[in-house]
């Protein structure tokens, strides 16, 4: 199910923001004292921005938010997809699952709108959702010293 954050999953957005294995290729994970310190008691939320729910616990978050002013031409002003997932909950088909309901959102609320999604080369499991989901390579490039595939979806393409 996708939601908007509530209070009681405060706990969970910090240990999805404080994990290493989610920020493999992220850049790595913030410090959970930090996290604990600086997060408001009910996480932001906005137009976009969704918690994963499975048997009534936050398990990932799906954001979709505009791309202004992004230095890649490919992505400014686009939308762009973007998932973090808890490490229990992957292997299971949630991910795929979620973004296809939240693509699926955005084409009601913004029809015709067109989707990027950025992901480092080397994240084989990403590749293959972003594939999953209609994704197509629209180019590779180096940033944060590591190799990035940008993909689009085009408006019309069925979710997975």
């Amino acid at each position: 199910m996708l939601r908007e954050p509530e209070t009681r999953d405060r706990a969970a957005f910090v240990e999805l923001l404080a994990s290493p294995d989610v920020h493999t290729y992220l850049g790595g994970p913030r410090p959970r004292d930090e996290l604990e310190r600086e997060m408001s008691e009910v996480p932001e939320w906005w137009p976009g921005s969704f918690v994963v729910e499975l048997d009534g616990s936050m398990i990932g978050q799906i954001l979709l938010r505009r791309s202004p002013g992004h230095r890649r031409p490919a992505v400014a002003g686009k939308v762009s997809l973007g998932y973090l997932f808890l490490p229990r909950a992957w292997g299971f088909g949630y991910a795929a699952e979620a973004c296809a309901a939240a693509l699926d959102w955005l084409a009601g609320a913004l029809p015709g709108e067109p989707v990027v999604l950025a992901t480092q080369s080397a994240n084989v499991a990403s590749m293959r959702l972003a594939a999953k989901l209609g994704f197509t390579e629209v180019e590779r490039f180096e940033a944060w010293g590591a190799a990035q595939w940008l993909g689009l979806r085009s408006p019309g393409t069925p979710s997975a």
